[in-house]
């Protein structure tokens, strides 16, 4: 069972097709109540870091999120902000993130004075997993993800980082720390690769 945190950001949706098309029982938690008994959470996420906090903060969920994650050790994917407020702090707003992962979500920077990079960073872009990086698994050696962001998250531990990718920059685009996941990048729209990777989730 999938269970996605519905706190008001991210195309839930479009989770929600890809599992049920892949025949893996998912559902949505609105309350507290609803995340009761889950196996796997989704947590998605676009906009803005400190919004995503405050719309996390005020749905009544994020004391049962971080009994289910910290103490039950329940595997969690954090999927774009979602991934980013996994994060200690970030260059974007003021408030704190979880700090499930050690790190800190920085801003894309021009390269060079010719070499301007077009912020945010959209569109299709390889990926270099890191080995046994089990969201990974049965994919070719870099596989493409679509991406739509503007700071990128920079792990404090190397251990932590999953994948990374090349946008002017090396960026960390994939963490993983025991049971805790994020992808920069939205598999949801992202095809067969995309469909893999949470395949992939579902059975860790």
């Amino acid at each position: 069972m999938i269970t996605i945190v519905e706190y008001g950001l991210g195309n839930v949706r479009a989770f929600w097709n890809v599992y049920r098309q892949l025949n893996v029982e998912v559902k949505l938690a609105k309350t507290a109540v609803d995340l009761q008994g889950a196996e796997k959470l989704i947590l998605p996420g676009v906009g803005q870091f400190d919004h995503a906090m405050r719309r996390l903060q005020g749905c009544g969920m994020l004391e049962t999120l971080e009994g289910l994650v910290v103490r039950q050790r329940v595997p969690v994917l954090g999927v774009c902000v979602g991934m980013q407020i996994l994060a200690r702090s970030s260059d974007e707003g003021e408030l704190p993130g979880l700090g499930w992962i050690d790190g800190h979500v920085r801003k894309f920077e021009p390269v060079g004075s010719s070499d301007e990079l077009l912020i945010p960073h959209m569109g299709w872009n390889e990926v270099q997993a890191s080995l046994n990086a089990s969201l990974f698994n049965q994919m070719n050696e870099q596989p493409r993800f679509y991406f739509l962001h503007s700071y990128y998250f920079q792990c404090d531990r190397p251990e932590d980082v999953a994948a990374n990718c090349v946008y002017g920059v090396e960026f960390n685009c994939a963490v993983n720390r025991d049971n805790v996941y994020g992808v920069q990048f939205h598999p949801e729209k992202s095809h067969r690769c995309g469909t893999q990777l949470l395949k992939n989730f579902a059975e860790l």
